[in-house]
């Protein structure tokens, strides 16, 4: 029989991987493959860290999933570092506006760099050419949002119709239907069926994959007006362009919203430690952190592009003290 050869001690020196941190490493690169894995529902991931040396030290909790109900978890310390699609609904409960009843002490980590815009893109056939005209006709327009795995989404768009006085439950008080699609805007199961007259509206962001489609659908994308546009900033939101060099499709530029960025965050007061070593994690792991909507291999994580402000890196809820010292450390321009 062969003898079995164990590894001599002595020689392990203060080995990267050591025993105590293999059995997690497995657990987390096997959630990731399923994850990404076509054939597994079970795309939310949260992930909790112990110190098993001290049990009393308490553990440290990250979410990585679209969810509003992470700010408030992040707020109120049941989580410590989330991730959230985009940064106006951060900026919201920073303010405490929208769905957001009082202002709650977040900070930024990082923007992840996503450019995006809201947009409300109504059939034409129907006449209007505003938003508040919908509200004053008190139309029961037939709309499709996106769907339960985004409510983030159709609670910006709720944020906005109440500016004009009214909201998606009104649209159904009035015999409208809010259709909760889950695929995005382009496929034929929502624009086809704008085109086709089964729904009457899509309000929605992901603008670049739709935007250009809306004229051929026999639709227009309603303008954010001036004075409408100056309510919803101090609520929170920034302007946005749909600009005719980026949409040719498009008669010329819309105003609308801007629904960019996607934030790291956690609460002003978390700790410094912590807060440097995700940092650290960040950098030492941004060759191989995938980070674009596309395939697996992807470039390098921009961090240089994730610590300032940028149209697609919006930056209206304020580093955290350790993120700035860190990266302004390491060489990332931040945010002054």
């Amino acid at each position: 029989m062969k003898e079995t050869v164990m590894p001599d001690k002595r020689s392990w020196g203060k080995p990267a991987i050591d025993p105590m941190n293999l059995r997690s490493m497995l657990m987390l690169d096997v959630a990731r493959e399923m994850m990404i894995s076509d054939t597994w529902t079970h795309k939310a991931v949260s992930v909790s860290m112990s110190n098993p040396e001290n049990p009393e030290d308490a553990a440290v909790s990250f979410l990585g999933v679209n969810d509003p109900d992470g700010i408030v978890d992040v707020a109120d310390g049941r989580l410590d570092i989330a991730t959230l699609n985009p940064v106006v609904m951060l900026n919201m409960a920073r303010l405490g506006t929208g769905p957001f009843p009082s202002p709650l002490d977040l900070a930024t980590i990082a923007v992840i760099p996503h450019y995006d815009q809201l947009a409300f893109a109504v059939a034409n056939r129907l006449g209007f050419e505003s938003l508040a005209d919908i509200a004053e006709a008190k139309y029961p327009l037939r709309v499709s949002v996106r769907g339960s795995l985004d409510v983030v989404t159709a609670m910006s768009i709720d944020v906005v119709l109440s500016t004009y006085g009214f909201s998606l439950a009104d649209i159904v008080a009035w015999g409208g239907t809010v259709f909760y699609d889950q695929p995005m805007p382009n496929h034929p199961t929502r624009i086809g069926r704008l085109e086709n007259g089964e729904i009457d509206a899509i309000f929605e962001e992901g603008t670049i994959i739709w935007a250009n489609d809306v004229i051929a659908a026999g639709a227009s994308i309603l303008p954010i007006d001036d004075d409408h546009l100056a309510t919803l900033i101090a609520l929170g939101f920034r302007r946005g362009i749909l600009d005719k060099a980026t949409y040719p499709t498009l008669p010329g530029d819309i105003q609308t919203l801007d629904y960019s960025g996607w934030p790291i965050y956690c609460r002003i007061d978390a700790s410094d430690k912590l807060v440097r070593q995700f940092c650290a994690g960040l950098e030492r792991a941004k060759d191989r952190i995938v980070w674009q909507i596309g395939p697996e291999n992807q470039p390098p994580l921009p961090l240089e592009q994730m610590t300032t402000d940028s149209p697609a890196s919006p930056f209206d809820v304020p580093l955290h003290p350790a993120a700035r010292a860190y990266w302004q450390e390491i060489g990332y321009p931040v945010k002054p």
